[in-house]
């Protein structure tokens, strides 16, 4: 599906599904178009990319492949950008990501993506309630759309740190592999998310910083706010790895003081035990006519040498407060 919109001085003048003005609005002044793709198919790919507004074949080639890495290309006349939203699911735990590529020329914003995006539909919703403050030029419907698409970060953030917390209370409780389990998965997606972040300011920060000139320089304040905001967000989510790593250390920590207590029994009944071992297979080899026993105090005796040992060495472990 492609939705196409035209704006003249912040105002909504045309909404449209049929490509054919898009020839025309293009070189009409004053006025800005956002033609906005969605799961589009073949021929409207190759329609709206190289038939209309005659893209590069390397940025097409970008756009239509599906990229894990955010990116960003200057062309002659148009900026084009590969950015990522993301999506939480708090059943599933786990956050999905949707690709966005965006060509952003002097009268003209193109979006394509496959997949359904919450920054886009809140954009389309606010500019047919109120356009004046979003459709003044592409650079500031760009901006508005990455601000919306920045705002999916945080709660997917809150809800990976809700997830750390309850872990590292449990890792206190329970010790088992599920806990171990959950660290790292949890690990898994943080990582994921910095993956994703880390090229994604890069982004950013090259718009902040007016390297490329489809972005007007009374826009760059703008865009130096989105990349305060990313470069939070990637601080936190270092700060959750960094958590998580530590998580793991204290639960590996633990259960190796747990496999040391056990030994610790182990080893202490193996000492207690080594006097009844001794005497009785010295004993054992020693007794006439077994089990008919020459005297009638051997049995007491064994016993009560046995006890003997085994209350002195009991005495001496616990003097070294090894017990």
């Amino acid at each position: 599906m492609i939705q196409y919109f035209c704006f003249s001085k912040g105002k909504l003048v045309k909404e449209d599904s049929d490509p054919g003005f898009l020839r025309v609005a293009l070189y009409e002044e004053d006025i800005q178009v956002w033609v906005d793709a969605e799961q589009p198919s073949a021929e409207e790919t190759k329609m709206l990319l190289e038939d209309v507004f005659n893209f590069h074949p390397l940025a097409i080639e970008d756009c239509v492949a599906v990229s894990e890495r955010p990116k960003i290309d200057q062309y002659e006349g148009y900026l084009f950008m590969v950015i990522h939203a993301i999506d939480f699911s708090p059943i599933e735990h786990q956050f999905s990501t949707t690709e966005l590529n965006m060509f952003i020329g002097k009268n003209f914003l193109v979006t394509f993506h496959r997949d359904p995006l919450r920054s886009v539909i809140a954009t389309i919703d606010s500019i047919r309630k109120n356009p004046t403050s979003i459709a003044r030029a592409p650079d500031r419907l760009s901006y508005h759309i990455l601000d919306v698409l920045l705002d999916r970060y945080e709660p997917t953030l809150d809800t990976l740190a809700d997830d750390i917390s309850g872990i590292e209370q449990n890792v206190l409780i329970s010790q088992s592999t599920d806990t171990l389990n959950d660290i790292l998965r949890l690990k898994g997606q943080v990582q994921r998310l910095r993956q994703i972040m880390a090229p994604q300011r890069d982004v950013i920060s090259k718009l902040a910083h007016g390297e490329y000139s489809p972005v007007r320089t009374t826009m760059l304040p703008y865009y130096r706010d989105l990349l305060d905001r990313i470069a939070r967000f990637a601080d936190t989510a270092d700060g959750q790895r960094e958590s998580l790593s530590n998580t793991v250390q204290i639960l590996l920590n633990l259960q190796q003081n747990r496999m040391n207590q056990v030994v610790k029994v182990l080893t202490v009944l193996a000492t207690l035990s080594t006097p009844v071992l001794v005497v009785t297979s010295f004993y054992g080899m020693n007794f006439n006519h077994w089990p008919k026993m020459a005297s009638p105090v051997a049995y007491p005796w064994v016993f009560g040498v046995t006890a003997a040992f085994t209350a002195a060495l009991y005495w001496f472990l616990k003097r070294k407060n090894w017990l």
